[in-house]
């Protein structure tokens, strides 16, 4: 169950009044979803009925699965879903222990943010964390705006930007390359391609859902990995206040 590799409590951020992203319908707008397998196995878990054509399926709607995958998550009691909402930047601190690292998303109303250059000012909001999993797609006006920003604050480097389409290749690659791009910050989905170069996809979304329940692998791997820095950190300190002093 990939709820359980989310910790507690969970925020959830989306630009759009619908969460999901292009995940509402299929290419050209059509309303089938092609899922290359082993994504498939998610549709199972999910009770998603759809028809095996080899080595992809195809859910007759794509609203049927983005909803059926939706109420699942939101129905979860450490959940909270800000639609409309966007991530405007990031907060970023420099620590001793966990050195340079993103420690949460500075937040508007996507409608505010669309028009910064025609409104006055709004101030925003700030929702901290100790891990951020960035899932904003590939470029586009408000698109891959984490990777954007990590680059433009010397975080990552060398940023290609998604290369031209290449289906299988990009599916492969978006789930490979998922991971923690920079200390408290998990990249998947196209936002991936943006920082690595992979391939864009077009309408295939099997990797989207199997990068998405890395990425929750990732999260947690994080969490872990910052709990035994603060702990080994922790005992260095009571070391040094234990040893014992020279007359």
């Amino acid at each position: 169950n990939p709820l359980t590799f989310l910790p507690s409590p969970s925020l959830s951020l989306s630009k759009g009044v619908a969460p999901g992203g292009g995940a509402w319908l299929g290419g050209q707008l059509f309303s089938g979803m092609v899922i290359r397998k082993p994504a498939h196995t998610m549709l199972d878990e999910l009770s998603v009925p759809y028809d095996d054509e080899g080595d992809y399926v195809v859910v007759k709607h794509a609203a049927l699965m983005t909803s059926t995958l939706l109420s699942k998550v939101l129905a979860a009691p450490n959940i909270k879903l800000f639609n409309a909402t966007a991530a405007e930047d990031l907060v970023v601190r420099d620590d001793p222990v966990k050195g340079r690292h993103v420690a949460g998303a500075v937040t508007n109303w996507t409608l505010v943010s669309l028009n910064h250059d025609t409104q006055m000012c709004m101030d925003p909001n700030v929702l901290e964390c100790k891990v951020m999993v960035s899932s904003t797609g590939h470029d586009g006006p408000m698109g891959a705006s984490g990777v954007k920003r990590l680059q433009k604050l010397g975080m990552v480097t060398g940023v290609p930007g998604m290369g031209a389409l290449d289906m299988n290749t990009a599916e492969d690659a978006v789930v490979a390359h998922t991971r923690e791009v920079v200390p408290g910050m998990v990249i998947c989905g196209m936002e991936v391609a943006e920082v690595d170069g992979c391939p864009r996809m077009g309408p295939t979304f099997g990797a989207m859902f199997m990068s998405g329940r890395k990425a929750a692998h990732c999260a947690m791997n994080s969490l872990k990995r910052q709990a035994a820095a603060e702990r080994a950190a922790a005992g260095v300190a009571g070391k040094a206040a234990k040893a014992p002093v020279a007359a």
